[in-house]
């Protein structure tokens, strides 16, 4: 009887291990499905704001505004949900990694779209004060190289591309303090310039730091610090 009333017991427990597991399942394809909307959303968004810098429309920085507050929201209801997951199926292991990469790729995501922001709010005064001149040359190139980063940031070249967009970045720069040499009367609108370079250098950086995710996700390895990959941890934010 006891015998009987044991194997019972453990068939209940293996269907209940089989139906959490189920759950743990549904809740991460969730999980994994909110990531790559928002990632796809942030992408428009970001291209939105270039596009806006380089063909000085504030019509299409707006646009970036009136995006954020969503994404923002988003951001926050995908952190619960993965906190969520946390809480109700205590995760090891892989199943640990997963939800862990989708924390850390949620807050780059984020922060691109503020990024966005900021560079569509400077097209916008741009906009409103036209240079009276083409942007620097390398500016555009940065900003498709940035651009594409994002768009391939589940792989792992993007970790060596991001030295490219430093390189560009601080060309750029070069070029914009000669501009402030040669024309000081706009120096506001250099300034703005160099900090829409130095935010497109950081979306590059935040496409880095998801592809760093990724491969914690496949691997179990933390590069962050691997010089291997010419990498090292620049500040985040």
């Amino acid at each position: 009887m006891q015998q009987h009333e044991g194997a019972a017991w453990g068939e209940e427990w293996q269907a209940e291990r089989v139906t959490l597991g189920r759950h743990f399942l549904r809740d991460m394809e969730g999980l994994w499905r909110q990531i790559l909307k928002l990632a796809a959303v942030v992408e428009t968004t970001l291209n939105t704001s270039v596009r806006a810098l380089c063909d000085g429309r504030a019509d299409l920085a707006a646009e970036v505004k009136f995006e954020e507050e969503s994404i923002d929201r988003w951001e926050v209801q995908i952190e619960r949900d993965c906190l969520k997951v946390l809480a109700l199926h205590q995760p090891v292991a892989s199943d640990l990694r997963r939800v862990a990469a989708i924390l850390r790729i949620n807050g780059d995501l984020e922060r691109m779209a503020d990024l966005a922001r900021h560079i569509a709010k400077r097209a916008r005064k741009l906009a409103e004060e036209p240079l009276g001149r083409a942007l620097p040359r390398g500016l555009e190139a940065m900003a498709s190289e940035a651009l594409g980063q994002v768009r391939v940031a589940l792989a792992r070249s993007v970790i060596l591309g991001d030295r490219k967009v430093d390189r560009y970045r601080r060309a750029v720069i070069g070029e914009l303090k000669q501009a402030i040499r040669d024309d000081p009367d706009r120096l506001d609108a250099w300034l703005r310039l160099i900090n829409a370079a130095r935010n497109l250098e950081r979306i590059a950086d935040h496409a880095t730091n998801i592809a760093e995710a990724v491969v914690y996700l496949k691997e179990g390895d933390i590069i962050r610090h691997d010089a291997s990959t010419g990498r090292f941890s620049k500040p985040r934010g």
